[in-house]
C-alpha cells in the first residue's frame, strides 16, 4: 500500500448503535432537524401582532364590563407567548445560545411576567427525567399527589386536598398563572440564577405596565375582576397544554432509568388533531417527539411522529396516542387513583 494513501475508515452502517442513535440517524436524514427561520418569523410576528391587538381592543372599550372579552382573549394570547418561550428555551429558533435566552427573556419576563430562569431550569429538568418522582420537579407534591407513595407521606396542602384532587385539578390551574409569576419572583433571590438584575428588571416593567394599564383604563374594581379573569383562564389554558403530557403515564423511582429513548417514550403520550390542535397546543401534542428531539422545530413534529410510531413499532415499545378528551381523562384518573390512600378509614388498634 502506498504510504501516502488515505485510510478511509469503513461507513457507519445504519443498524449500527443505540436505538435512539438509529432513530435520530433517520430523522436527520429526513432533514427534521434543520432550522425553520421563515416560519418563526410568522409566528412571531403573528402572537406580537395579537398581543398588540389585544391591549388595544382593551384601551378602547375602556370602562365596560365588555373588557373582559379582551382579558379572555390576551388569556390566549398570553399562552401563545409562552408556548413560544418554550420553544426559545429548546433553541428551536435560533442556533445560538445568546440569542435564544434574550430572545425568552423577552418573550417570558416582559411579555408575560414569567421568570424565564427559573422556569427554564425546571424544564430542563423535567426534560432530562420526565415522571421519575425522585427526580422531575413536575412531580414534585407541593400541592397535590402524583403517586400513592407520595400520598401516604403527605402532609399539609396535599394530605388536604389529596383524597379530592381529580375533582379539584381544573379549579386547581386558575391558580397556575398566578403560581408562575410569583416562582418568577421567588427566583429572584436565588443567588445561581443567572442575570437575576435583568430578569428582575423585565419583571417589573412588566408588572409595573400591566397593573399600570387595568388602573388607569379601568376603575379599581373593573381592573381587579379583569386581573383574575385574565389570570385565571391563562392559568387554565397554560395548565390544559402541559396536562395531557405524561400525567397518567407510568413514573419512575429510585435506581429505575430505562435508556433514553425508552425514558421519553413510555412516559409520554401524544394527542390526536389536525392543525388547530397544533396551533392551540404549540406543538406540544406531539410530546413523545419532543421529548425526544427537543430541539426540533415545532412544525417538523408532524412528519417526525410518522418515522417515531413506525420505529417504536419496529421495536415493540409501546407508543401511546389519544384524543385530547381521553388524555384529561386519563390524567384525572391517575389523580383519582393516587390520592387513594387518603380516602381509607384509618386503621383502628
Amino acid at each position: 500500500m502506498n504510504s501516502s494513501q488515505t485510510v478511509r475508515p469503513p461507513p457507519v452502517r445504519a443498524d449500527t448503535g443505540s436505538d435512539f442513535a438509529r432513530l435520530s440517524r433517520k430523522i436527520q436524514e429526513a432533514g427534521l432537524m434543520a432550522r425553520r427561520p421563515g416560519y418563526y418569523a410568522l409566528r412571531i410576528a403573528a402572537v406580537t401582532l395579537l398581543y398588540a391587538a389585544g391591549w388595544t381592543a382593551f384601551v378602547l372599550i375602556g370602562d365596560s364590563w365588555w373588557t373582559l372579552l379582551a382579558a379572555a382573549f390576551l388569556a390566549l394570547v398570553f399562552g401563545q407567548v409562552a408556548l413560544l418561550a418554550h420553544d426559545l428555551a429548546h433553541r428551536q429558533v435560533f442556533r445560538l445560545r445568546k440569542a435564544s435566552e434574550v430572545s425568552g427573556r423577552v418573550a417570558g419576563n416582559l411579555g408575560i411576567g414569567m421568570g424565564y430562569g427559573w422556569w427554564q431550569d425546571k424544564h430542563t429538568r423535567h426534560h432530562a427525567n420526565p415522571n421519575h418522582e425522585d427526580l422531575d420537579p413536575d412531580l414534585d407534591p407541593d400541592v397535590l399527589v402524583w403517586t400513592q407513595d407520595q400520598a401516604r407521606a403527605a402532609k399539609g396542602l396535599p394530605r388536604l386536598l389529596g383524597r379530592s384532587q381529580a375533582y379539584l385539578f381544573f379549579p386547581l390551574l386558575t391558580l397556575e398563572g398566578f403560581n408562575l409569576h410569583v416562582s418568577g419572583v421567588r427566583s429572584l433571590f436565588d443567588r445561581s440564577l443567572k442575570h437575576r438584575v435583568w430578569e428582575g428588571a423585565l419583571l417589573a416593567v412588566h408588572t409595573a405596565a400591566y397593573l399600570g394599564a387595568l388602573f388607569l383604563v379601568l376603575p379599581p374594581g373593573k381592573a381587579v375582576v379583569f386581573l383574575l379573569v385574565h389570570q385565571c383562564l391563562f392559568g387554565v389554558y397554560l395548565g390544559s397544554i402541559f396536562a395531557p403530557n405524561h400525567k397518567g403515564m407510568p413514573t419512575l423511582r429510585g435506581a429505575e432509568r430505562p435508556d433514553f429513548l425508552r425514558r421519553q417514550v413510555l412516559t409520554s403520550r401524544d394527542v390526536r388533531g389536525g392543525r388547530l390542535t397544533d396551533i392551540v397546543l404549540g406543538g406540544l401534542n406531539y410530546q413523545i417527539e419532543h421529548h425526544l428531539f427537543p430541539s426540533m422545530p415545532s412544525p417538523h413534529l408532524r412528519r417526525a411522529q410518522t418515522i417515531v410510531r413506525a420505529y417504536c413499532q419496529e421495536l415493540g415499545v409501546s407508543y401511546l396516542e389519544t384524543s385530547l378528551v381521553d388524555s384529561y381523562r386519563q390524567t384525572l384518573a391517575s389523580l383519582h387513583a393516587a390520592g387513594a390512600p387518603l380516602r381509607r378509614p384509618p386503621r383502628t388498634s
